[in-house]
């Protein structure tokens, strides 16, 4: 199996500060883990959310397959994550508190072929925050257009 599958939600790391990370199975269907391996996956607008004491990830976009028939995935269903209930038990503690919430950081394949999630305890920025980190980045881009001339 190639490990090279990696579906990044790039907008996470502008939008929250990343304090904890875990990494989760996900429970696909056939056709969505045949897509994923394709790399026909958004997180953008993903977020994951407690029903009861099951923890499932909202809004994950997988595509429908491309070879498949006519039983296809519904594109946007809510995806149950596996973790241990130690962990789980935690993130529900952490997760009801004000300003933190839970965010889906990247999805891949382990050595066996599994999908994995990483999701990860957050706080979200303030603007001034947001400006912080483009100010950072641009001048980490200066920095090295400085280095290779």
């Amino acid at each position: 199996m190639s490990k090279d599958i990696q579906i990044k939600n790039k907008r996470a790391y502008f939008d929250y500060h990343i304090l904890d990370s875990y990494v989760a199975g996900i429970a696909l269907l056939g056709t969505e883990i045949k897509a994923v391996r394709q790399g026909k996956a958004n997180m953008t607008d993903a977020f994951c959310m407690f029903i009861g004491d099951v923890l499932y990830v909202r809004n994950l976009h997988i595509s429908e397959y491309s070879h498949s028939s006519f039983h296809h995935h519904d594109i946007k269903r809510d995806r149950i994550l596996l973790l241990h209930k130690k962990e789980l038990k935690k993130l529900k503690v952490k997760g009801e508190e004000k300003g933190f919430t839970i965010v889906p950081l990247r999805i891949f394949t382990n050595e066996r072929g599994f999908a994995k999630i990483e999701i990860a305890l957050a706080q979200g920025k303030k603007e001034f925050d947001k400006r912080d980190s483009i100010k950072d980045r641009e001048s980490k881009r200066e920095m090295d257009r400085a280095m290779k001339v």
